[in-house]
């Protein structure tokens, strides 16, 4: 008995340095990319003069698209741009796997070789970073000549605000590595929630409830949870004063019936986790002003956009991730004195 706990403990002290192996292993992993792909970014913008946080704009786009369709393969390398084989050989060409500059030109593919080895290979970070570069100077490198780039490449509005929603924070900050979140309320507030995502709603007509509502005092401040552009701000008939961010994963984080807004705050502002953006209230169920028809609280409401439409999704698990993140924080600055 006593030899099987021995190897028991053994067994456990192995997978659990195991473990904490391969967690480190895979973020020294995940940094490395990430570096990778800022300098693809700047190496493109030297041979191409089109800023380099437009293809991160771009890139990023397109890496939470491919994490949104089943469809779609991941990625093999740094760069995430997809391109499907008879977009990039030619509609025309008989064979999809071409990687010949020569043929795939002449057969109307958008394919191009970006390092130089005489072939475009649409899984090469350098070629399939290029061939959108190359597509966007046909157009021009200014904004509004990179605007019309994306419209006529995607054919989507919401696809183009996005990609440069994405490049606006990535120029703000000069860095793609943007991590970290905020549970919307202060820890020390006195509030509670729980998942009543889908429940039934009956105000305006019978609909289901897209968010979790977090209760909380009259007044309590309300934070921006994430990096993002603040994409709506205003009065809805249901929500009250509401605020709408996009973030950097495809995400829209609405958040409503405040009780007003923070000074300055206007759409298309960047925010960050624990940007004040307003305060706890009970607006809404009526025309502008309405207020006190239910108790003070955060409707908080996520929905995933995957290039083609936009869907409400349970909020809950993300709140409890936050709220999570934040107490360790919390913790660690104690342990710490800062």
């Amino acid at each position: 008995m006593r030899k099987t706990i021995i190897l028991l403990f053994m067994f456990m002290s192995i997978f659990t340095g195991w473990h904490h192996v391969t967690a480190e292993s895979s973020a020294d992993q995940e940094k490395i990319l990430i570096q990778k792909r800022l300098e693809l970014y700047k190496q493109m913008e030297a041979a191409t003069t089109i800023p380099w946080y437009y293809f991160a704009g771009i890139d990023q786009y397109e890496r939470n698209i491919r994490r949104s369709h089943k469809d779609i393969p991941r990625e093999k390398g740094a760069i995430a741009i997809y391109y499907p084989p008879e977009k990039w050989s030619g509609s025309l060409n008989p064979n999809l796997e071409d990687t010949n500059p020569l043929t795939i030109s002449l057969l109307g593919g958008m394919g191009k070789d970006g390092n130089g080895d005489k072939k475009a290979d649409q899984f090469n970070d350098e070629d399939m970073l290029f061939t959108m570069a190359d597509y966007i100077r046909t157009f021009g490198v200014s904004e509004d000549y990179i605007k019309i780039a994306l419209w006529n490449y995607y054919h989507r509005a919401k696809a183009v605000d996005i990609i440069l929603g994405n490049a606006k924070i990535f120029r703000h900050y000069g860095r793609i590595d943007l991590k970290g979140s905020s549970f919307p309320v202060p820890l020390r507030a006195n509030y509670s929630y729980r998942s009543t995502w889908g429940d039934a709603r009956g105000w305006g007509g019978k609909r289901i409830h897209e968010g979790t509502d977090i209760f909380a005092d009259y007044g309590v401040p309300v934070k921006s949870p994430c990096y993002g552009i603040i994409e709506l701000k205003g009065w809805n008939k249901y929500g009250g004063w509401r605020i709408g961010i996009r973030d950097l994963h495809n995400n829209y984080h609405y958040l409503a019936h405040l009780s007003g807004f923070a000074k300055n705050l206007k759409v298309g502002q960047i925010v960050e986790p624990g940007t004040l953006i307003g305060g706890v209230g009970s607006s809404g169920y009526g025309p502008p002003g309405t207020s006190g028809k239910f108790p003070p609280h955060l409707h908080y409401g996520m929905y995933k956009d995957n290039g083609k439409n936009e869907w409400s999704f349970d909020p809950y698990p993300q709140l409890r991730t936050w709220e999570r993140n934040d107490r360790l924080e919390l913790k660690k600055n104690k342990k710490t004195g800062s």
